[in-house]
């Protein structure tokens, strides 16, 4: 049986683009063990700090496991759930005007691609600045790593 472990993520940015943090906190429900982490950036986007968050705290867990993701990003949720696959066939490409486009964030897309296949992992919205303790502090993490950038 694999273990079960919840993953909170926030990412934020001061200014879009603007200097940008990202923050974890993973928990490991049998045990109630935590841990957190976040890092900055000094020019980066919301959106990429989001996904940073995800992939970092997928890339800490050292084997398979089922994680419940919570994040308040709709782009990191939508990408998983509904985008990815159509990328992936178009050779990681995005229909714009009918036109096929690069992805944007692409090397995070394919690392997150390949943790999710290392895992069972599955999405809960949260709504962001709502009182969601876990979300709250992510995002307070986020916040205080990109400080040193301002």
């Amino acid at each position: 049986m694999s273990a079960q472990v919840h993953l909170f993520t926030d990412g934020a940015c001061s200014g879009n683009p603007g200097p940008g943090g990202w923050a974890y906190i993973l928990r490991h429900l049998a045990t109630g063990q935590e841990k957190e982490a976040s890092e900055g950036e000094a020019n980066t986007t919301n959106n990429r700090m989001e996904l940073t968050a995800v992939v970092k705290g997928l890339e800490a867990l050292k084997r398979p496991c089922r994680v419940e993701l919570f994040t308040d990003s709709v782009y990191v949720g939508d990408g998983m759930t509904k985008w990815m696959p159509k990328w992936k066939s178009n050779g990681w490409k995005r229909k714009e005007k009918g036109q096929l486009k690069p992805v944007k964030n692409e090397e995070l897309w394919r690392r997150l691609d390949e943790l999710i296949s290392q895992h069972q992992v599955s999405y809960t919205r949260v709504a962001g600045h709502s009182g969601h303790p876990e979300n709250d502090r992510c995002d307070e993490l986020a916040v205080d790593a990109y400080q040193k950038f301002l």
